[in-house]
């Protein structure tokens, strides 16, 4: 997948760079929908959008680094945010049947 797909004056774009690439738009479209939902609801909030975006970026960027261009400081720097996403995807899920749902927030929020 390292074969190269366009040669645009110094751009050179691969099969691992797209997916990089679409790895990064999605972790960044996450702050667009964070603004939209807080924007609508008129106080800071943070739709269970924000974190399948960060999920699926994180994933996609994290191949990236690995396979794709083998770069351990990239591979640290999307790892342990990806850890947070996940978590906060689970955490979502294993209270989505109870009364009690998870907000964004802490004490101040009450």
């Amino acid at each position: 997948m390292h074969e190269v797909l366009a040669d645009i004056h110094l751009i050179i774009l691969t099969p691992w760079k797209l997916v990089g690439l679409l790895g990064t738009l999605l972790f960044t479209a996450r702050w667009f929908v964070q603004f939209y939902a807080t924007k609508k609801n008129k106080k800071v909030t943070v739709p269970m959008s924000f974190w399948y975006l960060s999920v699926s970026g994180s994933v996609l960027t994290l191949a990236y680094f690995i396979w794709g261009k083998n770069d351990s400081v990239g591979i640290i720097q999307t790892a342990f945010p990806m850890l947070v996403s996940f978590y906060n995807v689970f955490a979502h899920l294993r209270h989505k049947d109870t009364k009690e749902t998870v907000k964004p927030g802490g004490p101040e929020d009450n």
